[in-house]
């Protein structure tokens, strides 16, 4: 059975109509098909979707991101990579099962998976805890890592949660002291890591597997540093304002790429990636491929360059480059020219004003 959303309801009347054409028995028994009016349904079905989902606000893209049908890390992993080889355990508390981790191949490379997973059904949702992992599955995932780094082994990330677990016990077991390793970990690997977010990126607990050298989204996924439901209770202390939270806060991919804190954007089927499963995990197999490809010829100190200027470039013009100095392995700050002209200005203001007042009695002079 199909999930709609609220404003997907014509879509809904359009193919409950579809279906009951589709159907060869009608009310007096077998009947015959009209193909002509079926052609004619699913092309008004498919007008329909290109139009709602064309003009989507950003509270309803937060609604496709957390669509129920929507395909999950798992699906991915068992359809783009083969061979995978699912690893259990972070060595020091136990398992974390919102989170599925392994080695397996893409085009016969190896590459290191890791998928944050909310579940297919109620059953498994609760044993996955609904895509909220906790601090053992961080952990989990920087042991994962750093095994990766030590053999040159890429990693791939698939985010896919409302946020890290807010228990007790997790609090008690170090929650943010795991979040903060995982980006310390991501961050200072020497081997390309990628990240797609596949559906809701919340929070620390997308950034601790998100902090990478590609950040990924899907078009209809959300990334957000809170929900617009709790941005809404602590700034109105009305979560019905959710729909000017959304706004408010640029959760969407294309707000994100035009900020640069993502890289690209993988656009969905008609009607988002719930409606086919299929074409969205070929869509995202050709982008991770495409992106190794990309790193194939970095050295280690370049890949790990480049995620550190990436992300201090975020928020800043030209960010931050390779110092040109010898023996010095920092960054650069590059100043942007009009920030710089600005800047130029304000120091010598009183000096281009001298000269400014002198050049006017000069003219004045000349005219009179």
């Amino acid at each position: 059975m199909k999930n709609y959303l609220d404003f997907e309801k014509e879509i809904k009347e359009l193919e409950l109509e579809l279906d009951s054409l589709k159907s060869p028995f009608g009310s007096e028994g077998i009947s015959e098909v009209d193909t002509s009016k079926i052609k004619d349904t699913q092309k008004q079905i498919n007008l329909k979707l290109d139009e709602i989902y064309s003009n989507l606000n950003s509270w309803q893209k937060t609604q496709v991101a957390r669509h129920e049908d929507r395909p999950r890390a798992n699906f991915y992993i068992k359809k783009i990579f083969t061979q995978f080889t699912s690893l259990s355990g972070d060595r020091f508390f136990g398992d974390d099962k919102s989170v599925i981790a392994g080695f397996g191949l893409i085009e016969n490379k190896s590459v290191l998976i890791i998928g944050q997973e909310k579940g297919e059904d109620l059953n498994s949702r609760i044993e996955r805890n609904f895509g909220m992992m906790r601090p053992e599955g961080y952990r989990k995932c920087i042991r994962l890592m750093k095994l990766a780094d030590r053999f040159q082994i890429p990693v791939v990330t698939f985010v896919d949660t409302p946020g890290a677990y807010p228990g007790l016990g997790a609090e008690q077991r170090g929650q943010a002291s795991a979040i903060a390793n995982s980006i310390e970990c991501s961050m200072s690997l020497t081997v390309p890591n990628i990240s797609i977010i596949i559906g809701e990126g919340g929070s620390g607990g997308a950034i601790a597997l998100a902090s990478s050298n590609k950040v990924i989204m899907l078009e209809n996924s959300i990334y957000s540093v809170i929900s617009p439901e709790g941005c809404a209770s602590i700034l109105w202390r009305d979560p019905s304002k959710s729909l000017q939270a959304a706004e408010a806060m640029k959760l969407t991919a294309k707000d994100l790429l035009r900020l640069k804190i993502i890289d690209e954007i993988i656009p969905e089927p008609l009607g988002g990636a719930h409606r086919d499963h299929e074409s969205i995990a070929n869509e995202i197999k050709n982008s991770i491929i495409k992106n190794l490809k990309i790193f194939e010829k970095f050295t280690k100190d370049e890949i790990y360059d480049h995620r550190k200027a990436k992300f201090l470039e975020i928020g800043r013009d030209k960010g931050f480059s390779k110092s040109t100095i010898i023996n010095d392995t920092g960054l650069t700050y590059k100043e942007p020219g009009t920030i710089k002209l600005k800047s130029h200005i304000v120091k010598y203001k009183y000096i281009y004003g001298a000269l400014g007042f002198i050049t006017l009695i000069g003219l004045i002079y000349t005219l009179f």
